[in-house]
């Protein structure tokens, strides 16, 4: 599985990285560590809600390579937490519903091994430019 520049200070300090980048899609991981963990030691909700966060904002971003990156900034994020578990990889998957000229609307879901729902988010998106 290739490994994409997430070019993100923040999410690569985390660990998160970009498996998974196309049109209208992005699909992220995170291995899952005690550092992660909350006072029951499952994933701690924030973690969840950082990754709903941005596999849905990289989904209405991704460019052709040789072209500028998109960048944009989150408007809203409606997080539901479904399920809760014990595994080794967080999963995230972020999908594009509909798109405009200056905002768009996507979704997020993040999976613990590929086969449990953890959480569910929709989020509303603003481009905006690099400089």
């Amino acid at each position: 599985m290739a490994v994409l520049s997430i070019d993100n200070p923040f999410l690569e300090w985390m660990g998160v990285t970009l498996s998974a980048w196309s049109p209208g899609y992005a699909e992220m991981r995170l291995p899952t560590s005690p550092s992660l963990g909350n006072r029951t030691g499952r994933v701690q909700g924030g973690v969840i809600c950082t990754l709903l966060d941005a596999v849905s904002g990289y989904s209405g971003l991704y460019s052709d390579p040789g072209e500028p990156p998109l960048h944009s900034v989150s408007l809203s994020l409606t997080t539901n937490f479904i399920d809760s578990g014990d595994g080794s990889v967080l999963v995230a998957k972020g999908y594009v519903e509909r798109k405009g000229r200056s905002i768009y609307f996507a979704r997020g879901e993040v999976w613990l091994d590929g086969s449990r729902l953890l959480a569910t988010a929709v989020g509303t998106f603003k481009y905006r430019s690099a400089a």
